[in-house]
């Protein structure tokens, strides 16, 4: 049983932001100071990817672990109340993301999702973004670094 109303619980959750959260924002922080420009929430590409690097042809996700099913996460733990609808819910989020992916790679695109669970800081936000394929050589050059 849920601790809070149903009426409480659709409120909190009608209040989560999907652009501009605290991950997005740390992870646009590290790509930014790698100096990486971007561009944010391109409305021509499928799933409106939260960064796009055009010149490396690279759209990054900044995924929420329990809004978009990370595996294995423990923030992806599915409410008890309503379990129902919440089940169908974030299954469908997981086929619209993969659905998304594939397009944007389809067209030519590479595609990167970054968790929230792997940036619980600024750090870890430039890590993630180093280890993105298609733009890890640039990073190591702008660094003066070689991978």
């Amino acid at each position: 049983m849920d601790r809070i109303s149903r009426a409480q619980r659709s409120a909190n959750m009608r209040a989560v932001k999907s652009q501009d959260t605290g991950p997005e924002m740390l992870v646009r922080r590290a790509a930014h100071a790698m100096g990486l420009r971007f561009r944010l929430h391109k409305q021509d590409l499928p799933g409106r990817p939260d960064l796009t690097f055009a010149r490396y042809r690279t759209a990054v996700f900044v995924h929420g672990c329990f809004w978009h099913g990370h595996a294995g996460c423990s923030r992806a733990k599915l409410p008890s109340s309503n379990f129902e609808f919440w089940s169908q819910k974030l299954k469908g989020n997981v086929e619209r993301d993969r659905r998304n992916q594939e397009a944007l790679e389809r067209g030519g695109w590479h595609v990167a999702v970054v968790w929230q669970c792997q940036i619980p800081d600024l750090r870890a936000a430039t890590e993630a973004v180093s280890r993105i394929p298609s733009l890890r050589r640039f990073a190591s050059r702008r660094s003066g670094g070689a991978s």
